[in-house]
């Protein structure tokens, strides 16, 4: 029995960048087009959709989103959910019709085909360098004034820990929000780590449940604010990580 959920885990990991190759191969040359130029991105945000889309439907995922806001297409964002999956990724992009980029880990750009188009459409950072962390700033600059939101997992990525529910937040994405004034959508993924989580030999499939909080707004606030708008947020997604935890 050991060796057939051992095979299957196998299996899975597989299959899930089989998945990932399969729709970047088949729509390549309009995904680089899409990418030539600024203008071209929100049509490389539709692919990218259909790419996560495709993914989630081929691992067996399926998701259900229980909304308190409805997002305003012309108006940017800042976006934060918890982080504990490979699939947060594809998750995000699917519930978000809003053209958004992915401030994300530099490490992920060395996965073959998949980091070509991902260093090139997200705003890429490495953690140990302070440098490019106030880099990821005046890029975020740029995205949000040219109407785009941007997405950040605020504990900087997924927990060793096993037992943490909800890690430490960091400041970025607050930082970020206050500087331009733009609001915060909390976003609560209740069952990644279950589904798809990075310890190897793990994952099945099955539902995703994904909450999509009330906006909190920064409008007026200051750089004094920052934690307790950090702390408001850490609060609200916690919340209901204990919730879904109620429900199973």
């Amino acid at each position: 029995m050991r060796i057939i959920k051992i095979g299957f885990w196998l299996f899975w990991r597989i299959w899930f960048y089989v998945l990932m190759a399969i729709p970047i191969l088949i729509m390549l040359p309009f995904l680089v087009i899409s990418i030539w130029t600024e203008k071209g991105y929100p049509y490389f945000f539709k692919m990218a959709r259909l790419w996560a889309k495709f993914i989630l439907f081929g691992m067996g995922f399926y998701y259900k989103v229980e909304k308190s806001e409805e997002l305003d297409s012309n108006k940017s964002y800042m976006i934060v959910a918890n982080h504990t999956s490979m699939a947060d990724i594809m998750l995000m992009l699917a519930v978000i019709k809003n053209p958004f980029v992915f401030v994300g880990k530099k490490e992920l750009s060395k996965i073959p085909l998949f980091g070509f188009f991902y260093k090139r459409t997200c705003i890429l950072v490495d953690r140990s360098c302070s440098k490019s962390r106030m880099e990821v700033f005046n890029s975020a600059e740029k995205r949000i004034k040219r109407g785009l939101s941007v997405c950040i997992f605020p504990e900087g990525g997924v927990p060793n820990d096993e037992k943490i529910v909800l890690d430490t937040f960091k400041d970025g994405a607050f930082r970020l929000a206050i500087e331009h004034q733009i609001p915060i959508l909390p976003i609560t993924f209740g069952d990644n780590k279950k589904r798809f989580s990075y310890t190897f030999f793990s994952g099945s499939p099955g539902i995703m449940r994904v909450k999509i909080h009330s906006l909190v707004q920064t409008l007026g606030k200051k750089g004094v604010d920052r934690k307790e708008i950090r702390e408001e947020v850490y609060d609200i997604i916690h919340k209901q990580l204990i919730d879904f935890e109620k429900e199973i």
